[in-house]
């Protein structure tokens, strides 16, 4: 009934709840078949960003580097699919535990040796014009040329 109520009303219901001692302001909204509470902030504990960021100074930005980057988050933006992402941390400590549980060794980083860091530096503007210049079948760029009316005229003679 309340679900029904929220949805035709397009309303989010407030309330606050206790929590491991402590009390959250929650917001119950419809969600399929039931309700959905998430748990927000209290205003004081809300900072404005710019406070973070005052200190950096403002960006030259180069208009053909954004542009190619809007152009790539334009060809790879997709709807949000939740599946896709897994929780790679969760599954390698199952692992560990599983390994540690039936008396296999566990290697931990302190056991492997220390990787040099890669000398491998990209630069990002050739590596943004060469993914969105590229074709999406072979990530290369054409060139086409126009010919002069001299070389034409060669051509026909």
């Amino acid at each position: 009934m309340i679900r029904a109520a929220l949805e035709s009303a397009k309303k989010v219901a407030l309330g606050q709840i206790t929590l491991r001692g402590r009390e959250h302001v929650v917001a119950v909204k419809p969600c399929g078949r039931g309700l959905l509470m998430e748990t927000l902030r209290y205003a004081d504990e809300v900072r404005s960003a710019d406070a973070f960021f005052e200190d950096l100074p403002e960006p030259k930005l180069d208009k053909e580097m954004v542009g190619l980057a809007g152009e790539l988050i334009a060809r790879k933006s997709k709807p949000f699919d939740a599946a896709a992402f897994k929780d790679s941390y969760a599954a390698a400590l199952h692992e560990l535990v599983e390994r540690k549980r039936k008396g296999k060794a566990v290697v931990t980083a302190e056991d492997e040796p220390e990787r040099a860091p890669s000398g491998n530096v990209i630069d990002l503007m050739d590596a943004l014009k060469k993914s969105v210049g590229g074709k999406k079948g072979g990530g290369k760029s054409t060139k086409t040329t126009r010919s002069t009316k001299s070389e034409r005229a060669k051509k026909r003679a």
